[in-house]
């Protein structure tokens, strides 16, 4: 009995010392983008579109289990793959196009943190720079095991938007219906926001961080079970963050016709309907969202581009041995958050050619991705199974074929 439970204490022990990378990069899908659609397709469609997060999670699952066995495996990032394998001019373009969308990306953040903030009536130009250093501050003078921690607790706080919806009074057997017999429509509005709420959950860049950052905490093939586990509690939180999202607003703006364009109307409209705490837990979130997303994508950006590109990367490394990695990312969190200071800057131009961007180059990244992970040059006997394969080129057929709806809806629906 005692062999046992020491067994099992041993084990759990394990767990969280390797708990981190799956979790983060899920999380990070809920950032101010995400909480954007969640939002708005819960207060434009109460119910209908809760549906759409089953595929979504079957997706997210089964590329950043590909992502965790490749890191594994080779001990190389995806970018380096790439590079050593399609050649420096491919590379060379696909980077480019990544780096891009990855600033508009970071400064959707910056607008995410400006929104929430406002929220408590505390102004952009206060708090904008503030977060900017902070964020700053805990990748450049921290470490990578000080910075998963506190990675962990952002996590963890989004899941205060159960509170919220909760607050909100949802209908939960319309809920049920809705999953169990979803309604479809067909149209432009509603097909959009399919698109929207499915893509959201998946980004180029999370490829690049996942695998990065299983490689910077060392995890080997004997740890993969366990770094299995993270991924699946990672995907799950991911889902259920965003189930809770559409229903406070589904059960509460839906409920009222209220519409909304962002997630900090969202907060903003809460307070009348669902009471002043809801209201600020669901503000707070943006908050916390915001600004864990801006610590993470130019933090994953630095590290994909310097793999890319043959630089030393990585946040225990220090300034002078990783100069590029450094740079780059202090250049991109300058310019997002300095963009979001400009009066009357293009925000939802930015955010919009920035999705636009990460649409056409998401299929591009996994196509790379799943012919890598086959080879068995690079991973030997863990190359893809025929259904690890199968359900990964379904996965990228109908991410093509969400791109070139989004893409092409706006020009049928004129």
């Amino acid at each position: 009995m005692k062999r046992n439970r020491k067994i099992v204490l041993r084990n759990i022990a394990l767990f969280f010392a390797l708990l981190g990378p799956g979790i983060i990069t899920g999380s990070v899908d809920n950032d101010a983008g995400g909480i954007t659609t969640y939002s708005v397709a819960g207060a434009l469609y109460g119910y209908k579109l809760i549906w759409t997060l089953i595929p979504a999670f079957v997706v997210l699952l089964v590329i950043q289990e590909m992502n965790a066995r490749m890191g594994i495996v080779t001990g190389k990032g995806l970018a380096d793959l790439i590079r050593e394998n399609s050649g420096v001019k491919i590379t060379f373009f696909i980077f480019i196009g990544l780096l891009v969308a990855d600033i508009g990306n970071t400064t959707t953040e910056f607008a995410g943190v400006a929104g929430s903030m406002q929220v408590f009536h505390i102004s952009k130009y206060i708090s904008v720079p503030i977060a900017g250093v902070l964020v700053w501050f805990l990748v450049v003078k921290g470490n990578y095991r000080i910075a998963e921690r506190i990675f962990l607790v952002f996590s963890v706080a989004l899941l205060m938007y159960i509170v919220s919806a909760i607050m909100g009074k949802p209908h939960w057997h319309e809920i049920g219906q809705s999953i169990v017999k979803p309604q479809l429509e067909l149209n432009t509005t509603y097909l959009a926001m399919v698109i929207g709420i499915i893509g959201t959950t998946i980004a180029p860049w999370m490829q690049f961080y996942m695998q990065s950052s299983v490689i910077e905490k060392g995890l080997k093939m004997k740890d993969y079970r366990i770094t299995m586990l993270d991924i699946v509690i990672g995907c799950l939180a991911t889902v259920i963050v965003a189930f809770f999202i559409m229903i406070a607003c589904a059960s509460t703006l839906h409920e009222n016709g209220i519409k909304i364009n962002e997630a900090k109307d969202a907060a903003l409209a809460l307070k009348p309907l669902a009471g002043f705490l809801a209201s600020q837990l669901f503000a707070f979130g943006l908050f916390v969202a915001s600004i864990f997303s801006a610590t993470i994508l130019p933090l994953a950006t630095a590290f994909y581009v310097c793999e890319a590109f043959g630089f030393e990367a990585g946040i225990d490394k220090k300034w002078e041995e990783a100069p590029e990695f450094y740079w780059l990312y202090t250049g991109i969190l300058i310019l997002a958050a300095g963009i979001i200071l400009i009066p009357n800057a293009p925000l939802i131009r930015i955010s919009l050619w920035s999705q636009v961007i990460n649409g056409l180059l998401l299929p591009v990244v996994l196509v790379c991705m799943i012919l890598l992970i086959n080879k068995q040059k690079i991973m030997g006997k863990y190359v893809n199974s025929i259904g690890t394969n199968l359900v990964g080129w379904t996965t990228v057929a109908i991410l093509v074929i969400l791109s070139v709806l989004l893409l092409v809806l706006p020009v049928f629906s004129k």
